[in-house]
């Protein structure tokens, strides 16, 4: 396999022909956390992702086959229900609707999310499943009806020929028996040597593949430094502001509005500083992946443009921490309600489109126009972090486009699932 270090990860997947499967070298993060992410991101994925509307179609569709809908307050689908819908494949369709679908909520009575409702097939009455979402207990609330796939069964071995001689035979299985035990006890003892002692295996990638990884005792475990995350782009002026979510372009942008400094005290509030950090998170985790989101911006209260936008959306006073959608170019906005403590999920109601929407003022249509009209004066812009593709970027330079110039086309970004909770 090419292995030059440890640890290296290699993704195989099944090729287009028998026994040639297709092998993907990890470049990633060397963490626990970004190596599950990307095995994670390879389980294909057979649930289909439902609405109301869509419900009844997919409940008609082959109704003598046995179907699981998942209802869940998340919009992305979980490692979990993934890999059970692979375990049912062509035994059980599966499908996810999320607790704002009213109609098909009220249809089952869940009252709890998440909920897995089972429906058998050819009329038969659905079965609910509210208990803890573990995957022993998942499978055999499926296997009432039908049985996991099974695994790949293995090669079959060539029959050892006997042996003409019968006390050379008696020997050799006696001499296998006894290596058999001596391996057993050597394994066991080597364990229990292992969790007694509490010894850490580091891994880097200088350790030589040819010599064994050192055990090292705990008190000289080195200690672990995550990995660097950039802090998501300040707009510190109103020309930043308005060059970077105000034009007449502009698509989707997340905003934190910051509190004001309390006196002299010149530190964020913990809550603001904890969610500077988890949408810096989020954009780092999506640009590892590969895959686009809207920008998101921080907005110091001291920025003119940050009071008249809480006054013109009717948002609290600067003494409060503010988390806004918009989008200009479609006119709609929409706020996070703090109480959710789901910053993620935030973030894919607006990618999904399934956020609820609240149509502009028109102060910001008159402020668009004079951001187009004083195009070609120069304006600051935004530090830039790896920006993601939107309905319209923020301007990369430090002057801004004339209003004339017809922006690239861009394609909206593509839901992911995430392998979070149900």
């Amino acid at each position: 396999m090419g292995v030059q270090g440890f640890p290296t990860l290699k993704i195989v997947k099944p090729g287009s022909k028998p026994g040639r499967p297709v092998v993907e070298d990890y470049q990633g993060a060397r963490t626990a956390k970004a190596i599950v992410e990307a095995v994670v991101d390879k389980i294909p994925n057979h649930v289909k992702r439902l609405q109301d509307s869509g419900l009844n179609t997919f409940l008609e569709d082959d109704n003598t086959q046995a179907k699981a809908i998942l209802f869940s307050e998340k919009g992305t689908t979980a490692a979990l229900i993934k890999s059970l819908a692979v375990d049912f494949l062509g035994s059980i369709k599966f499908a996810q609707i999320r607790s704002k679908e009213k109609a098909a909520v009220e249809k089952y009575g869940i009252a709890k999310f998440p909920s897995l409702v089972l429906l058998p097939g050819n009329g038969a009455e659905p079965i609910t499943y509210s208990d803890e979402m573990k995957r022993e207990a998942l499978v055999s609330f499926l296997g009432q009806i039908a049985s996991p796939n099974p695994d790949p069964a293995p090669k079959k071995t060539k029959a050892a020929k006997p042996s003409k001689n019968p006390k050379s035979a008696s020997s050799s299985a006696t001499a296998s028996s006894a290596f058999s035990k001596a391996s057993e006890a050597h394994k066991s003892a080597d364990h229990a040597d292992y969790l007694n002692k509490a010894s850490t295996v580091i891994l880097d990638e200088n350790t030589p593949s040819e010599s064994p990884l050192p055990i090292v005792p705990p008190e000289e475990t080195p200690i672990a430094v995550p990995d660097a995350v950039p802090a998501i782009p300040t707009l510190s002026t109103p020309a930043e502001l308005q060059s970077a979510c105000l034009t007449p372009k502009s698509g989707n942008c997340i905003l934190v509005l910051l509190p004001a400094a309390a006196g002299a005290d010149v530190t964020l509030p913990e809550d603001a500083a904890r969610t500077l950090t988890s949408f810096a998170g989020i954009a780092d985790k999506h640009k590892k992946r590969g895959s686009k989101v809207f920008p998101f911006f921080s907005v110091p209260a001291d920025n003119g443009a940050a009071k008249t936008l809480r006054g013109d959306l009717g948002l609290k006073a600067d003494s409060e921490l503010e988390i806004i959608a918009l989008n200009v170019k479609r006119n709609w906005w929409t706020p996070y309600t703090m109480d959710n403590n789901d910053l993620e999920g935030f973030v894919d109601s607006i990618k999904f489109g399934e956020a609820s929407k609240q149509k502009l003022p028109g102060t910001f249509a008159d402020m668009a126009q004079s951001t187009a009209d004083t195009a070609d004066e120069p304006v600051p812009a935004a530090e830039p972090q790896s920006t993601p593709e939107t309905d319209s970027e923020a301007p990369p330079s430090s002057e801004v486009e004339s209003s004339t110039a017809s922006p690239e086309p861009v394609q909206t970004p593509q839901a992911e699932p995430t392998h979070d909770e149900l």
